[in-house]
């Protein structure tokens, strides 16, 4: 009887650690993203970390960037491509972040949409806390190209690719970063789309689009890319030319503010982004001016986004201004 009552109890643990080990659940409520049922707010980065001298994706600075997020407040990592190595997420998920895992179109066959191949990353990590949510595609409304010259195509790629997840996965969302307000031919082609990212660079102030997109959907959104660059390639609105946290700053602070001033509707945002980036413009090994976005004449306050100066920490990770404000933003707001 005693043995029999060891074995009981050894399963009932057993069945406790095994179901700490399953992610957990998020959905969506309302306008509302929810993880197990407890309204969640992206306090988020877009985070991309690329180290001098080449162009190649590496997390060897990880724990010291982790380090720096969660001081700042940071909950959540939004990634441009899978991060296929689950040491790498465990070690984000031990730190108490989320992230957001991000599959492209066409990337030769590398857990993307066109081969399909994204559904098996789906399958490998769905049942890993770490995930908070699916996203399929980053603003490819802004090139027709990649598709043809239709965007009808990418959106019935879109449509079908997140059909599967929910076939998949029963536990995550399925979002898509969208450059600006979605039109009516985005949201009536894309309504497997649990929750809508939109990439928006609307000077300092993305007040409107919260009430714009309120009008056209009830579903959950958030700001997947919002932020300024520390350059300003002119003197404009009393920012001297050159380098200029301080305008960076400023930017980042009214654009939060909006943000956690529109929670009825806005989940919240992740900042673009968390490191400069030297390989967008020129020499991998400096840090050049320049670069060129899509629809970037929004970008506060020059209307021009020197692509390499994104960054609320340098290249190095000394912080910037901007850093601060988020930090500020991230602690004291949006509970």
């Amino acid at each position: 009887m005693k043995k029999h009552k060891i074995i009981v109890l050894t399963l009932f643990l057993l069945n406790i650690w095994l179901s700490s080990l399953t992610a957990a659940t998020v959905n969506v409520k309302n306008r509302h993203i929810m993880v197990n049922d407890t309204v969640y707010v992206i306090k988020g980065i877009c985070y991309n970390p690329i180290p001098i001298g080449t162009n190649q994706r590496s997390f060897g600075s990880l724990a010291d960037d982790i380090e720096l997020m969660v001081a700042a407040g940071i909950n959540t990592i939004r990634v441009y491509a899978p991060i296929d190595d689950v040491s790498i997420l465990d070690i984000i998920n031990e730190a108490g972040l989320k992230v957001i895992i991000s599959f492209g179109y066409n990337q030769d066959g590398y857990y993307d949409i066109l081969s399909g191949s994204f559904i098996d990353y789906v399958n490998k990590y769905k049942n890993h806390e770490v995930i908070l949510f699916w996203e399929l595609g980053n603003e490819f409304n802004f090139h027709p190209e990649w598709f043809e010259g239709e965007l009808e195509n990418w959106y019935t790629a879109l449509n079908s690719a997140a059909d599967l997840i929910h076939q998949t996965d029963s536990s995550h969302p399925v979002a898509t970063a969208h450059g600006e307000l979605p039109n009516s031919l985005a949201m009536n082609m894309s309504t497997n789309i649990d929750i809508w990212g939109l990439n928006v660079y609307r000077w300092d102030n993305p007040e409107d689009i919260f009430h714009e997109y309120a009008l056209i959907s009830n579903k959950p959104m958030y700001l997947s890319e919002a932020g300024a660059d520390s350059y300003m390639a002119e003197k404009s609105n009393n920012y001297e030319m050159g380098k200029n946290e301080i305008a960076q700053a400023n930017a980042t602070a009214n654009i939060l503010n909006d943000v956690f001033d529109n929670l009825d509707v806005c989940s919240g945002v992740t900042i673009f982004a968390f490191v400069d980036e030297l390989w967008k413009a020129g020499d991998n090994d400096t840090q050049d001016i320049g670069g060129w976005a899509p629809k970037s004449s929004g970008v506060p306050y020059d209307g021009t986004a020197n692509e390499e100066y994104w960054g609320i920490v340098d290249i190095n990770r000394k912080t910037k201004l901007a850093y601060d404000v988020v930090k500020n933003a991230f602690k004291n707001k949006g509970h």
